[in-house]
């Protein structure tokens, strides 16, 4: 029935149908498309607003600070770093059977908002989360006029 119904494509067909339900989800409102990356979707990325400035956390737990490089460059953020295998994991008798957390390097790249002000930035990474603030061009903050 399932050679019926699917032919012989095997696990590269549900691997390309997950891919494409993926990139479906993602055209309905499940990711921005100004949000890209390179390492499948690691690291997790929420991107919010308020008056003032853009916040965007980054969750990367296991990190060290200096192993992100964050940059701004025409309206772009890009997020780099590497996660490196634990010196336990590389010896010869380990054999691994199942591996959930993400190793190696990645990328996570996000177009920034015309109302991004570039010089003003702050980067600050607590309890496995990188918190990414940058402000707003004074001229795009809401303001209060007095009618007279």
């Amino acid at each position: 029935m399932s050679d019926f119904l699917f032919g012989n494509f095997g696990s590269d067909f549900f691997r390309e149908f997950d891919r494409l339900q993926h990139h479906m989800s993602s055209l309905a409102g499940g990711f921005p498309t100004s949000l890209r990356s390179s390492q499948s979707f690691f690291p997790p990325i929420n991107i919010g607003t308020t008056d003032d400035s853009i916040e965007i956390v980054v969750f990367a737990p296991g990190f060290d600070a200096s192993q992100f490089d964050v940059s701004i460059d025409k309206g772009i953020l890009t997020i780099a770093g590497e996660r490196k295998r634990p010196e336990a994991a590389t010896r010869d008798e380990t054999r691994s059977y199942a591996r959930e957390r993400f190793m190696g390097a990645f990328r996570r790249v996000v177009e920034l908002p015309q109302n991004a002000n570039p010089d003003d930035v702050q980067a600050k990474y607590t309890d496995g989360c990188l918190s990414i603030r940058i402000g707003k061009h004074e001229s795009s903050k809401p303001r209060s006029v007095t009618v007279q």
